[in-house]
């Protein structure tokens, strides 16, 4: 479709598409850290923050596809960050990524109705081919 971009650079292609950006909020510093790499090996362009706050803030200042985020974080929540990212930017998508699933598929937690939920643990593989399918979707 004219104007669309793909949704991951095309690694050793020869094509200089811009790479899909994620924005990540989690709060245990190597989770976050083994994410990020995980998703920047698979092309990805990742932006991470420690809580959901500053995650925010930062997606009031750029878009971006896909939000992956914690549900239980200090300062915002991953629920109230999910629902705030959404009013901010309907199309961004939503991925949870979480310890406490039940939490996340509570009918009464105000998820966002597209999201999806991973849940801690996982492998890579897992992770990037939930993220290429939600991208996709």
């Amino acid at each position: 479709m004219p104007g669309q971009r793909p949704l991951k650079t095309g690694l050793g292609d020869g094509q200089n598409w811009p790479m899909t950006k994620i924005l990540l909020a989690e709060d245990d510093n190597d989770m976050r850290r083994f994410l990020v790499k995980a998703l920047q090996n698979a092309g990805y362009d990742v932006a991470s923050f420690d809580n959901g706050l500053s995650a925010y803030n930062r997606l009031r200042e750029e878009p971006f596809e896909l939000l992956l985020t914690d549900i239980v974080m200090p300062e915002m929540d991953g629920i109230e960050l999910a629902r705030r990212a959404t009013e901010l930017d309907p199309d961004i998508k939503v991925m949870f990524i979480t310890g406490f699933a039940a939490v996340a598929l509570n009918p009464d937690s105000q998820t966002p109705k597209d999201a999806k939920v991973l849940s801690k643990p996982f492998h890579l593989r897992e992770l990037v081919s939930e993220v290429e399918k939600l991208l996709a979707a």
